[in-house]
């Protein structure tokens, strides 16, 4: 089988894992603070703050802006869970903004037209999570003008994107959001095995993630409520949680971020060839936006299913008997049972239901051959023939 993702591990990956096995520490350690400069310094952000998921780091992100019981926060309908569900970890109610036809991210266009509608009913959003999907970014300069505007806050879904690069700068600088949040699941662009990071330019904001990462206590003596009682004391201040990474993960993190741009680079070798190789087929390639350099942590094609006999299960399941393992990223949040239960329907956001019904994950990762890629083609014509 060649997966649609995997991850890749070197000798000095495995090397830089066994020194803080044999080292004095195992978590809270000086190997995370040494991933999150590094990351922060990559990036173009002033602050990182490492956590064990990028779930994580999407709840702590949300209370650090304040969201909370009787807030909104919007997000797109085509994304991993995760990106709505940190909203009913606070308490808010979530809703959805359909996605563009050309990119698959959240469509500043109507964006605006739900922002106006909702100004005027007095529901706007204190939070909007956008996802940068595959790991090409969002028009990130429309949204925060429209932020601006109507006074929210953005969150930059970057699960997929690190190492990718809007208007030349890397995701993640903080240019046009209020925090960043990357993922380092083993089928993301690198990994800490599980773990995540959120990463912002707003000391404040910093500080709130740190604290509400490790049960919400700290040992600073100008965040306590009275002074301490002796050099042992620590304070909880607020109510946090157990997110914190350990020192094996960052240090695999930070032995893998410096082959970020290799990745990335081969990544795109391998878009650019699929491109080739797919060209004619009754498919659609991923568009690029001029603006963006995607991380290109998946390649979706989009069946044209008006010029196929093959229905779209039949494609994905051909190719899967074949050998080729294929996913779909991913089934509109809005159309899940625990969503439908809270009043979403089938019909509400057209244009991610019908990516949806044409969507396709080709396997996608920096160790693959080309061999294996002319694999994925010729099994995607077999598939397409039947």
């Amino acid at each position: 089988m060649i997966p649609y993702g995997r991850q890749d591990i070197s000798q000095e990956d495995i090397d830089a894992v066994v020194s803080v096995l044999t080292s004095d520490f195992l978590t809270q350690g000086p190997m995370v603070p040494r991933f999150e400069e590094a990351v922060a310094s990559k990036v173009g952000a002033k602050y990182a703050v490492a956590v064990n998921s990028a779930t994580s780091a999407l709840h702590i992100a949300c209370l650090a802006l304040g969201l909370e019981v009787g807030d909104r926060l919007w997000t797109s309908p085509v994304t991993f869970v995760a990106s709505a569900n940190c909203a009913l970890y606070c308490g808010a109610k979530v809703d959805f903004v359909d996605i563009d036809a050309k990119s698959y991210n959240l469509c500043p266009v109507a964006l605006e037209k739900k922002l106006v509608d909702a100004e005027a009913q007095g529901l706007l959003p204190k939070v909007v999570v956008v996802v940068h999907l595959c790991g090409q970014p969002c028009d990130m300069q429309a949204i925060r003008k429209l932020s601006h505007r109507f006074n929210f806050k953005v969150i930059e879904d970057a699960s997929h994107a690190i190492g990718g690069k809007y208007q030349g700068k890397y995701i993640g600088g903080g240019q046009y959001s209020d925090i960043t949040v990357f993922s380092f699941h083993p089928v993301k662009i690198i990994t800490t095995a599980e773990g995540g990071m959120a990463v912002t330019n707003d000391p404040k904001i910093a500080q709130k993630l740190q604290l509400l990462r490790s049960h919400g206590i700290t040992r600073d003596p100008a965040l306590m409520t009275h002074k301490p009682d002796g050099s042992w004391y620590y304070q909880q201040v607020d109510l946090g949680f157990n997110y914190r990474m350990t020192e094996m993960q960052a240090a695999l993190g930070a032995s893998q971020l410096g082959r970020l741009d290799a990745f990335v680079s081969r990544r795109h070798e391998l878009a650019a060839r699929y491109n080739e190789l797919l060209d004619g087929l009754p498919v659609l390639t991923p568009w690029q936006h001029p603006d963006s350099y995607s991380g290109f942590h998946l390649y979706v094609i989009r069946l044209k299913l008006n010029e196929l006999t093959a229905s779209h299960s039949e494609v994905f399941d051909s190719l899967r008997a074949q050998g080729i393992g294929v996913n779909l990223h991913y089934i509109p949040v809005h159309t899940q049972p625990f969503y439908q239960r809270m009043g979403f329907k089938v019909g509400l956001y057209p244009e991610s239901e019908r990516y949806y019904s044409e969507a396709i994950s080709l396997p996608m990762f920096q160790t693959m051959t080309e061999a294996q890629q002319d694999e994925v083609v010729a099994a995607l014509r077999k598939a397409i023939d039947a």
